[in-house]
This record gives structure tokens, sequence and C-alpha cells, in this order.
């Protein structure tokens, strides 16, 4: 090969693919100095909470690069159809996959690609990590150590903060009607966004054939999960299951007094990509 012959060897891109939630928030603020090449990416369903896309549009502001917005050719709805009017479930994730991971996989295409996933140094998890030969995932926060109060200081350090949405209780990012909600988010969902909780609500689909009934909540329809005395035994399992975690856990931690949050409970997960 002569110094005027093109090189044939291919690119590698940086991506690091947000969700709205606080920890690939904090590893795009740290990278951010680290890797001048990074693309940003959001993978839009165009079904996430309000605060998210409010946040994002803060992250953007900070990072000083544009978040790319990744829109599935076809929406929820349309998949929704193809899957005959089946929700999605912790049993059959549909969404994430046609919604969140198929559009990513869409953009990196076929070039070598350096995907940076923000799971934590505490974390004892995977993440979404591709079967495409030419991604390989790295994992900053767990080679440089960083824990969940590492976090926590990133995020307060560059005044970006926490995730809005964790003020009045969703415990994660994802889509308004996320089938992982606890039933108290499906509440303070009602209370904080009812336009969005009346959405979900027009999803699903009551029949006297068990097999055409599609809910959010396993046996309970949000037509049910609204009525004041539901709501009323909600809260008070809420605040029960609260008042025994708080005495088994003991005090909490400098750093989460000052976020204004506690450390993650044992509750349902939603998916990684989702979550992160």
């Amino acid at each position: 090969m002569t110094k005027d012959t093109p090189s044939l060897v291919p690119r590698t891109r940086h991506i690091l693919c947000m969700s709205g939630g606080k920890d690939s928030t904090a590893l795009a603020l740290y990278m951010r100095d680290r890797v001048q090449n990074m693309e940003y990416v959001f993978c839009d369903t165009d079904k996430e909470l309000t605060e998210t896309y409010e946040y994002l549009n803060r992250v953007e502001a900070f990072l000083g690069k544009k978040i790319v917005r990744l829109n599935a050719k076809a929406g929820f709805d349309h998949w929704l159809e193809v899957f005959g009017g089946y929700l999605p479930s912790p049993h059959m994730r549909w969404c994430t996959k046609m919604l969140k991971l198929k559009p990513f996989e869409e953009y990196v295409g076929e070039e070598p690609v350096v995907s940076y996933v923000g799971i934590r140094a505490d974390e004892d998890r995977v993440g979404y990590i591709s079967t495409k030969p030419n991604i390989k995932a790295v994992f900053p926060f767990k080679e440089d150590g960083i824990d969940f109060a590492g976090v926590m200081k990133i995020l307060q350090d560059s005044g970006i903060g926490m995730p809005p949405y964790l003020k009045w209780g969703r415990t994660h990012s994802g889509c308004y009607f996320c089938f992982f909600q606890r039933p108290i988010e499906w509440v303070r969902l009602l209370e904080t966004h009812p336009d969005q909780f009346e959405a979900a609500q027009k999803y699903e689909k009551i029949t006297d054939d068990p097999g055409k009934t599609f809910t959010w909540v396993q046996g309970m329809p949000l037509s049910d999960l609204r009525k004041p005395e539901t709501i009323a035994a909600i809260k008070r399992r809420y605040e029960d299951h609260e008042e025994r975690r708080k005495l088994n856990r003991g005090n909490k931690k400098l750093v989460e007094v000052l976020a204004g949050m506690e450390e993650e409970d044992d509750g349902p997960k939603a998916c990684l990509i989702c979550q992160l």
C-alpha cells in the first residue's frame, strides 16, 4: 500500500445509548471530556414520561452535543397491532426489542462500534450487550470503580441533578405505561400525569375471553386500580412496606440525603436499556 492509497481500515465509532435514567446520564457526563467523538443516542418510543424528555434536553445542553433521537420506523401502535393487541409484559418484552434494541442496532450498522454501558461498580448485572460482532461493550464505571455514591456525585457536581420523575415516585425512566411499574407508581402517575394514565388505560382490553384480555397490571385493569378504595389500599401497603424496609436497612447514607433519594430497593427492575 502506497502513501496515496486510502486506508481500508474502517473507523471505530463510540456510542453511548441513553435512557433518561441516572446511570446513563452520569456516564454521558463522565465521558464528555474523555471521548471527543462520542455519539449520544436515545431510543425514543414517543411514549416516554414527560420529565424524561425535559431531562434529556437539559443534559444535551450540558454536553454541548446533540443527543440523536432514534425513532423506530414503526411506532408502538404499529407493533401492538402486529402482536395482535397483546400488550408487552415481563414475559413478552416486544417493546424493548422492537422499539429500543432494533433501532439501536440499525443505527449502529456494520461499522466497528464501542458501546458504553452505564452499569456501576456495585452492580451485579450485565445489561444489554448486542450479539452483533461489530459491537464491543465497555463498562467505564465498573472499570473505574464508580458506585452509587459516585454516580450521585457526578450528577450533583454537574448541576444536572437527578431525573425529575424521581420526585413524584417513579423509579425508572421508560414509557409512561411501563409494565414494570409497581401499583404505587401507577397511582402516582394518575395523580401527576392523569392524561398519560388515561392514555395507558385506553390500551387495555377487557373481555369475557381470558385469552383476549390484556391489562398492564396482571389481574387488575387500570379502571379498577384508579378506584378510591383501591388507591387507599395501595398507599397503605406501600407505607407499611417502606416502614419495614427503613427499619431493616438502617440509616441513610449522606449521599442519599443530599440527593433526596434512597438507593434502589429489591423491587421489580425495568429492562436495562430503559432503566440505566
